[in-house]
């Protein structure tokens, strides 16, 4: 990720805490909370290495957990909520899969993409049951000592389209607000921050509209106190964050796994992480999967959110390969 590569592993952990100890860990957080840290013994600021295989394109189709009719339900579903107070915002996702030999890895699929679908956070893992390749745009923590930055993404448009409507504002302006309260719990009372507002950012097909919190973290906290806080990624969850992980799990039949949660790297107290979006994962069960979703608000037309997933899982499916059903 970002120039470094890390090999000759030692470790693996599911506790935070393990991030305590100084040393340099590879992290992928699941959506549903769980950790899987992953500590190495050689760390060096190099390219990813080459692969002995070139990415033979997938030819089987790839299927989806929810359709276009049940997406639209959900999306309906989520407005009722919305009209009855309960949430003002959800971030609603749907999972693709395709079958894949266990003996695939994806080092030459993170080439092509790298190559045609470059991201400031792509980022590849591989460990033994667990392989992530991800091509994500979004910063979901920046550490350096207690300095803390995040950078929501609420809006997107087709390449080069500057020009964000209501919607994409309201929803961005609302996560902004969401990633306050959740650095508030952590951060130094008056440090929070909000150095930019709703900028509009330039990506491989896509336009998105970005925003920045920075906070300086309380001294002595740790990288538990920090998962509770902020995990899941606001972004990806919707707003209020409890009563939106309610109304995903109501909907969404299928865990989002490493989809939606962070990835990246922690080296004592410096850390990149990133929300794990336009991102392929496998875990040796024989599918290659890859998530895509969209914010859903009042204002939402149904049609056009499940536009928005086709739109953001298209330009990595044409990479992969296959055809969406």
């Amino acid at each position: 990720m970002n120039g470094i590569l890390a090999h000759d592993l030692l470790e693996i952990s599911h506790d935070p805490a393990s991030l305590q100890d100084g040393g340099f860990w590879a992290v992928s957080t699941s959506f549903e909370g769980e950790w899987i840290c992953a500590r190495f013994g050689t760390v060096v600021d190099a390219r990813l290495p080459s692969p002995t295989l070139i990415w033979e394109k997938i030819v089987s189709p790839w299927a989806t957990s929810i359709d276009r009719d049940a997406y639209l339900e959900y999306v309906q579903e989520i407005q009722r909520q919305i009209a009855s107070g309960w949430v003002y915002q959800v971030n609603a996702c749907r999972q693709l899969q395709t079958p894949i030999s266990n003996d695939i890895g994806l080092l030459p699929l993170m080439h092509e993409m790298l190559a045609s679908n470059p991201a400031p956070y792509a980022s590849f893992m591989r460990l033994p049951d667990l392989e992530i390749a991800s091509a994500s745009p979004e910063l979901f923590l920046s550490r350096v000592g207690l300095d803390v930055t995040s950078g929501p993404i609420k809006g997107t448009n087709v390449a080069n389209d500057l020009v964000f409507g209501e919607k994409d504002k309201a929803e961005n302006i609302m996560i902004v607000d969401l990633i306050r309260n959740d650095l508030g719990k952590i951060c130094q009372p008056g440090s929070v921050h909000v150095p930019r507002l709703l900028a509009p950012e330039v990506h491989p097909g896509l336009t998105h509209l970005v925003s920045d919190i920075a906070g300086t973290l309380r001294p002595n906290i740790t990288w538990a106190e920090i998962g509770r806080a902020l995990l899941p990624p606001g972004s990806v969850s919707g707003a209020p964050k409890s009563s939106a992980l309610k109304v995903i799990e109501r909907n969404e039949h299928h865990k989002r796994g490493p989809y939606c949660g962070g990835l990246g790297w922690v080296h004592g107290e410096k850390a990149r992480l990133a929300v794990a979006i336009r991102t392929f994962w496998k875990t040796g069960d024989g599918f290659l999967r890859f998530g895509t979703g969209a914010g859903i608000t009042w204002a939402s037309d149904p049609m056009k959110e499940w536009d928005e997933t086709v739109l953001k899982a298209a330009r990595l499916i044409s990479i992969a390969g296959g055809e969406i059903l």
